[in-house]
Order: structure tokens, then C-alpha cells, then sequence
């Protein structure tokens, strides 16, 4: 595992963000982990999150023109994920996208650069894939082209069907998905950490249950 995919773990986990114990997922099913991007709250988090991201979308050799981060969730994504490339010499154009359209002033769902080029969708998770899609949606209305998402973790497990979310936007939508992190380097991770050993076996036999390869 990457250094920096192991460090993110480390950050996640000492943020709260990736905790241990029982929860229920939308499937119903009972989780012993559980991630939520919301609690990376104050500036230093934001900052390091975006670094975080920056480092996978280089280590995947993602080829793109700009970044998009569907409302509400990838807004401040979007943001500190093209400050931290910047940082690294790589600078892109970004936007978002409203709930509802302006009517006035400068009106339109987008804001920021002109959508053009291929562009990488920036999230959280992916669960339902139903923002993936409404921001596939708006990328191509707006005459540019979807080139991937990059996302926080790679739950890889199983949706409704055989596939998880993450390959069945893959499937559907003909475009690569990558993530910081996934359920594999979480047990890694784990597995390495001798103090986490309890939760270690109630993962492993989650992704026995739920997993896919």
C-alpha cells in the first residue's frame, strides 16, 4: 500500500471520520465501519483532505482538463483538491453546480470555469451513483466530455446486484473510477496495526459477506 494511502487511514481514523463499531448502511446491511467526509470540518482537515486526493488523481496518471464537484459535497472538494495540484504545479480550471438554477445575474446551474475539455467528477463516496449520473448529465449538456471520478473510498461491495457501485458506474458510464483508498487498504492497514485487531476480523468477514473482487 502507498505510503500516502496509509497515512490518509491514520488521518481518517485519529479525524473520527472513519470510525469502528456497528452501523447501518442504506442497503440494510450492519457495517463495522463506517466513513463520513462531513466531519473533515476545519481548514487543516480541508487542506490535507485535498492533498490526499491530489496524490491519488497523480498516482492514478489521471488524464483531464478539469475538475467538477456535484453540489453540495463536492463543492469545498473540488476547491481544496485544485489548490493542493496547484500546489503541486498542476493547475486546473474547477466548477460546481447549484441545486437550482439563478435566474438572474449570471444565471445557470454552473459556476466557475467554462466546462470544456474532459473532465474529472470529484466526490466523497459513491453509493447509489446517482450523483455520478446527474453529473455526467450536466458535463455533457453543458458540451464537454466525463473523463472519471475520484472519490474518498472504495467500499467495494456489492450493490443490488453482483457488481458494486463503483463498477457499475464504471460499467455504465464507461469511465474509470478511482479512490484514495478501498476496503482492501483498510484491511491492509488494519492488518498491520496490531491494536486494531478486533476490528480487523469484523471487517474481514464483512467483505467475506459483502465484497467484490
Amino acid at each position: 500500500m502507498s505510503d500516502f494511502r496509509q497515512a490518509f487511514i491514520q488521518f481518517a481514523i485519529e479525524r473520527q471520520v472513519l470510525c469502528f463499531g456497528e452501523f447501518k448502511t442504506k442497503a440494510g446491511r450492519m457495517s463495522p465501519y463506517f466513513f463520513n467526509a462531513g466531519l473533515f470540518n476545519d481548514g487543516d482537515s480541508l487542506r490535507r483532505l485535498g492533498q490526499f486526493y491530489a496524490k491519488a488523481i497523480i498516482a492514478a496518471g489521471l488524464q483531464f482538463d478539469m475538475l467538477f464537484g456535484p453540489a453540495y459535497k463536492g463543492i469545498p472538494l473540488v476547491s481544496a483538491i485544485a489548490i493542493a495540484l496547484a500546489e503541486m504545479e498542476q493547475n486546473f480550471p474547477f466548477s460546481f453546480n447549484r441545486k437550482e438554477a439563478k435566474d438572474h445575474g449570471e444565471g445557470g446551474v454552473l459556476v466557475g470555469a467554462l466546462m470544456q475539455g474532459r473532465v474529472l467528477i470529484v466526490d466523497d463516496v459513491i453509493s447509489a451513483g446517482t450523483s455520478v449520473r446527474e453529473s455526467v448529465d450536466l458535463i455533457r449538456s453543458a458540451g464537454a466530455t466525463p473523463g472519471g471520478v475520484v472519490i474518498a473510498v472504495d467500499r467495494m461491495e456489492r450493490g443490488s446486484g453482483q457488481l458494486s457501485a463503483v463498477q457499475e458506474v464504471q460499467q455504465v458510464h464507461g469511465m474509470t473510477v478511482t479512490s484514495i483508498i478501498n476496503l482492501n487498504d483498510l484491511v491492509e492497514y488494519l492488518h498491520s496495526h496490531p491494536e486494531h485487531v478486533q476490528h480487523l476480523h469484523a471487517v474481514q468477514r464483512y467483505r467475506e459477506q459483502y465484497g467484490v473482487s
